[in-house]
């Protein structure tokens, strides 16, 4: 099953749709393995067309190629097949648009965007920084992923926003300028958009957890502070509509703890408006 609207053939695609479905590191709660299959079928419960945008996933080009089968437990391996699929679809010209899954499947699609374009910067929101260098002395984690991606493309190259969770050693490695990160909101998003500029490649992820969990309660480590569903798709609209996003990602639903649904409905809301975003550059 297709997410709604994803009918183009891989050859016609401008964007590329590939699940992750992979939660063997989480730290708390697992279940973000069923997330890009729940998005596929609850897609069917929203409308192909977008009030917000005044535009339809029938007039774009957009293909789901459906998930990886990864092997469960084994991380490294794991990571090197969302790489390689990411790197199949960036040869091909198109933009990948990868559903996890916990974070920690960003690190693959990372690896594959900074092989490509070694001047990658990513724009990050979530609830948790990320930054840690281990988790119970292992460095591939979802607690660890933006360190590790940090280790790619160096300082200066990360923006985080709605950060409200982390340790006083990842405050600090933040103080220490290694990355910016803006605390508890967005406000300082169009800043950053400027600094960036419109020609850099740039990576986007999306952990869901970056919305308030009185709207989003379907993820694994709920942070209570966070942004409104209509906040972070402004916020979306101006990073996909001004900057050069060569791929992105959206991870962390984890629907068996929202057995309400509204979790998954609002997962898929988000990823149809960031798809029309995206196609709204240049030819759809």
């Amino acid at each position: 099953m297709n997410f709604i609207g994803a009918d183009s053939t891989f050859e016609d695609a401008r964007t590329v749709i590939f699940g992750a479905p992979y939660d063997s590191t989480t730290s708390f709660r697992p279940g973000t393995r069923f997330g890009p299959a729940a998005m596929r079928s609850e897609s069917f419960g929203i409308e192909t067309y977008s009030m917000y945008q005044d535009k339809d996933l029938a007039d774009v080009r957009v293909h789901d190629v459906g998930d990886l089968e990864l092997p469960f437990g084994a991380p490294d391996r794991a990571l090197e097949m969302i790489e390689d699929e990411s790197g199949r679809i960036l040869d091909a010209g198109k933009i990948p648009f990868l559903l996890g899954g916990e974070h920690l499947v960003t690190l693959g699609s990372v690896r594959a965007a900074f092989k490509r374009y070694p001047d990658l910067c990513i724009v990050h929101f979530d609830a948790h920084a990320d930054l840690r260098e281990d988790y119970l002395g292992v460095k591939l984690s979802h607690a660890c992923v933006m360190r590790r991606c940090h280790d790619l493309v160096g300082d200066g190259r990360i923006w985080q926003f709605g950060i409200r969770s982390g340790t006083c050693e990842e405050r600090q490695f933040m103080r220490d300028g290694h990355v910016a990160t803006q605390l508890f909101s967005s406000t300082m998003l169009p800043d950053a958009v400027k600094t960036i500029g419109p020609e850099v490649p740039v990576y986007l992820t999306v952990d869901l957890d970056v919305i308030d969990p009185s709207e989003f309660p379907g993820t694994g480590t709920q942070e209570a502070g966070g942004l409104a569903f209509r906040q972070l798709l402004g916020d979306l609209f101006h990073v996909l509509k001004n900057l050069n996003v060569v791929a992105l990602d959206n991870v962390e639903l984890s629907p068996p703890l929202d057995n309400t649904g509204r979790s998954t409905a609002l997962a898929c809301k988000l990823l149809r408006e960031e798809i029309l975003a995206l196609n709204l550059k240049g030819t759809c």
